[in-house]
């Protein structure tokens, strides 16, 4: 089970930003899962580690994209 602080990310529907290129260069990865983080990590290496972000903090980031 891969888990990162207590979060279980096994379950977690990981997918890819849409500013990555087809080239598989510089890509990450964002899941949602119910709670109150969000887990994101490289896609060249899935079974790293995952940065967790507060959820309020990321619809802040997202928000002033």
């Amino acid at each position: 089970m891969k888990r990162s602080k207590g979060i279980d990310l096994d379950s977690a529907a990981w997918r890819r930003s849409s500013y990555s290129n087809s080239q598989a260069g510089e890509c990450v990865e964002v899941a949602h899962l119910p709670g109150a983080a969000v887990p994101v990590r490289d896609s060249k290496n899935p079974d790293g580690p995952a940065l967790l972000f507060p959820t309020p903090a990321w619809d802040a980031f997202i928000r002033s994209l």
